[in-house]
C-alpha cells in the first residue's frame, strides 16, 4: 500500500511540474498573504516558478519567509511584514505592494489564525477576546486587501482575488472551541462571493478554496481539539492530510486566470472526507 501511494505521489509531482509549465504567471505582480509557513510557503514556491514578481507578506516570521525566498532574485521578490490585528498594517501592505511594481495582478488571501480557545463554555471575557481578534485578522484584515483590490482592478482593467477558506465556512467546526475561528471562515468566504458576483461585467475574478485537513502546523494544533493525529487521519478518506503543495498548485492555476468563468465558485480540497 505504501509502494502504490508513494508511486501515485510521483506521478501528481510530475503532473504537476508539467502543467505548471504550460501555465505561466510570468509579468504578474502577486500579493500572496501568510507566506512564511504551511500553504503560504508552499503558494510561493509555485508562484515564483511559475514566473510571478512575488510579495510575500508574513506577520512575525522573518525568517521564515527569508527561507522561502532564499536565492530567489530580488527584482521579482519582495518580503513586507504587516501585523494583520492592526488595520493601519493592512492599508501600508497594500500601499507598499502596489508601489512595488506599479501595480498588483492578483491577491491571495491566505494569512489567518486559528485560536482554540473562547469557546461557548469559556468565560465571557476569553470569549470576546477571541472574537475581536479573530474577526480583525480573519475577515477584515483581508476584506480591507479585497476592498483596496477592487479599486485597483476597476482602475487597471481587472484582477484576481483568491481567497482560502476552510472546510468549516461550509459545514462548521467539529468543536464548540472554535466556532469564532469557523465563523471567520465563513465570513470571508461569504464576502469574496459578493466581490465576485458584484464586479465579474469588470474582469475582476475572485475565486475560493476551501481546505480540508492540510499538513501544516494550524492543523496540527487542530487535531488537539478533535483526538490527536491518528484519530484524525482514521476519519478522512484517503487516510491522509491535503500536501500543502497540491494547495499551492490550485491556487498557481487560478491566479493565471485560465478558468475565468469559475469565479465565485468554491473549490472543496479534501480527498473526498466531505463531499457537497
Amino acid at each position: 500500500m505504501l509502494e502504490i501511494r508513494t508511486n501515485v505521489r510521483l506521478v501528481g509531482d510530475a503532473y504537476r511540474r508539467g502543467w505548471r509549465s504550460m501555465f505561466s504567471l510570468t509579468g504578474k505582480t502577486v500579493l500572496l498573504t501568510g507566506a512564511s509557513k504551511g500553504i503560504g510557503a508552499e503558494t510561493a514556491k509555485v508562484l515564483l516558478g511559475m514566473g510571478a514578481n512575488l510579495i510575500a507578506h508574513y506577520g512575525g516570521d522573518r525568517a521564515g519567509v527569508e527561507a522561502v525566498l532564499a536565492g530567489v532574485d530580488p527584482e521579482r521578490a519582495l518580503a513586507l511584514q504587516a501585523d494583520f490585528s492592526k488595520p493601519e498594517d493592512v492599508r501600508r501592505l497594500w500601499e507598499q505592494a502596489v508601489a512595488w511594481k506599479g501595480r498588483v495582478d492578483v491577491l491571495v488571501n491566505n494569512a489567518a489564525i486559528f485560536l482554540n480557545a473562547g469557546g461557548i463554555e469559556e468565560d465571557e471575557a476569553e470569549w470576546d477576546e477571541v472574537w475581536d481578534k479573530t474577526m480583525q485578522v480573519n475577515v477584515r484584515a483581508p476584506a480591507d486587501l479585497m476592498r483596496d483590490a477592487v479599486h485597483h482592478y476597476k482602475a487597471n482593467g481587472g484582477g484576481i482575488i483568491v481567497t482560502v477558506v476552510s472546510w468549516n465556512a461550509q459545514r462548521g467546526s467539529s468543536s464548540p472551541k472554535t466556532i469564532a475561528y469557523a465563523a471567520s471562515k465563513g465570513a470571508i468566504k461569504a464576502a469574496t462571493q459578493t466581490i465576485a458576483r458584484t464586479y465579474a461585467d469588470q474582469n475582476i475574478l475572485a475565486f475560493i478554496i476551501a481546505p480540508g485537513v492540510v499538513k501544516t502546523r494550524m492543523s496540527e494544533e487542530s487535531a488537539l481539539v478533535l483526538g490527536g493525529v491518528e484519530k484524525l487521519t482514521a476519519d478522512l478518506a484517503m487516510k491522509e492530510w491535503v500536501p500543502p503543495e497540491e494547495i499551492g498548485s490550485l491556487i498557481g492555476f487560478l491566479a493565471t486566470g485560465a478558468c475565468r468563468h469559475m469565479t465565485g465558485g468554491t473549490i472543496d480540497v479534501n480527498g473526498a472526507t466531505y463531499v457537497r
